[in-house]
């Protein structure tokens, strides 16, 4: 075991000499193998070493048993111990998962690189779980060798090799008495599917750990060399495997972890819309939408309600600053124009029906819209001035050319904030 364990971390260059390394130590078998391992060879690899151990309380009184076992271990060994407890809260995804991501919070927070013991079996595992709920390449590449501060030195170590290591140095642990109930999948599977792959071929773990390391190679290249874009036509003409790489990175880089299937195929849908501004909404309150020829993420602005504007006044609609003052001449620009208002003047978003005339004709805004390409989440964003009478001007377009005359009264400027 410790040949592999050393090989192991010199062929993933988990660590370098001088390294203050940290193993993560519930107690249990594994756990103890790795704490012991890295303790024989921390001379051999140059390293400072260290344990740490996080309680989760869940199992009362042998939980405490647990953390005093690693500590008492520690003590006679003279390793450093970090000590870290929670009370866990089962959530959406599970008791299971919560334990996990308090561990990880606290493993996390250690100085140097933290050891966990996972094994060949236990990456075996993960690949059965990720094939049952359904996966892609990344999923079948199982556990990583390093994640942050995070190794795993030990994924190429089976458990009956943890076991005869055990015996060899009549090392003690403690056993989980969870780990016997198959409340969980993953003890279904070491409990039930395990014994009869490895009846099949006792190599089963090591192989699909192997296989597993060989994958995300595979998936790591192809990620690397997969554009960073957000061009829908570049999009389109990408490989669908180097494509579904360069959404997966879109969305990562836009708050979406680790994106799902439904996920990626709604993105895929949006870049092969006929609607230029199609947009999904996912669970956590992310936006995603065709700008046209872009893919981005919708800023969560509220739509300005209408304000009265009076005159001489100023009202802030949105980004801009709206302001009538007295006409001395008769102007009509995209932000600067005369009209001449019947009753109470309103600054508001376009409304359905709304129409603007120009010197060669009329055009509803929602078409105007349109053909300026402005995308759908911005239009409601841009000021329409309207009197009882109709819509008087738009900001970006100028006024109406039947609301502006000679006669203008009043002068609209329209400024970004």
């Amino acid at each position: 075991m410790l040949n592999k364990l050393i090989g192991f971390t010199q062929e993933q260059e988990l660590l370098s000499s001088g390294n203050r390394v940290i193993c993560a130590v519930s107690g249990g078998a594994d756990s103890m193998a790795l704490l012991w391992g890295m303790y024989l060879l921390r001379e051999k690899l140059g390293i400072t070493l260290e344990c740490a151990h996080f309680n989760h309380h869940l199992r009362g009184k042998e939980s405490d048993r647990d953390a005093d076992f690693v500590r008492q271990f520690c003590l006679d060994y003279g390793i450093p111990f970090h000590y870290g407890e929670g009370q866990i809260v089962a959530g959406e995804k599970g008791l299971e998962a919560a334990a996990r991501e308090a561990r990880y919070a606290f493993l996390r927070s250690l100085p140097g690189s933290v050891a966990t013991a996972h094994t060949a079996d236990d990456n075996a595992e993960t690949v059965l779980m990720h094939l049952l709920r359904g996966t892609g390449l990344k999923g079948l590449g199982g556990i990583a060798p390093k994640n942050g501060n995070i190794i795993r030195p030990l994924l190429m170590v089976t458990r009956a090799e943890i076991m005869a290591f055990i015996r060899e140095y009549n090392l003690s642990f403690v056993e989980d008495s969870t780990n016997r109930e198959d409340d969980f999948l993953r003890n279904r599977l070491r409990h039930k599917v395990m014994p009869l792959l490895k009846e099949e071929n006792p190599q089963f773990a090591l192989n699909t750990s192997q296989m597993a390391l060989r994958l995300r190679q595979d998936e790591d290249f192809i990620r690397s060399a997969s554009p960073k874009t957000a061009d829908i036509s570049r999009l389109r003409g990408l490989h669908p495997a180097v494509r579904a790489r360069a959404i997966t990175a879109f969305l990562e880089q836009n708050g979406v972890k680790e994106p799902g299937t439904k996920q990626m195929k709604a993105v895929e849908s949006l870049i092969f819309s006929q609607n230029p501004s199609a947009s999904i909404r996912f669970q956590n309150g992310i936006t995603i939408s065709r700008c046209y020829d872009k893919l981005q993420v919708l800023d969560e602005e509220i739509k300005p309600g209408e304000q009265i504007l009076s005159y001489p006044g100023i009202v802030n609609f949105g980004d801009y600053r709206i302001t009538a003052c007295p006409a001395e001449e008769t102007v009509n620009s995209k932000y600067c124009f005369t009209v001449s208002p019947v009753g109470e003047m309103r600054v508001r978003s376009r409304m359905a029906g709304d129409e603007i005339s120009f010197a060669y004709g009329t055009k509803s805004l929602k078409k105007l819209f349109i053909d300026q390409k402005i995308p759908a989440y911005q239009r409601p964003l841009i000021p329409v001035i309207a009197d009882d009478k109709g819509l008087l001007g738009v900001c970006g377009y100028g006024a109406d050319i039947n609301r502006s005359s000679e006669g203008a009264l009043v002068k609209i400027i329209i400024e970004h904030r």
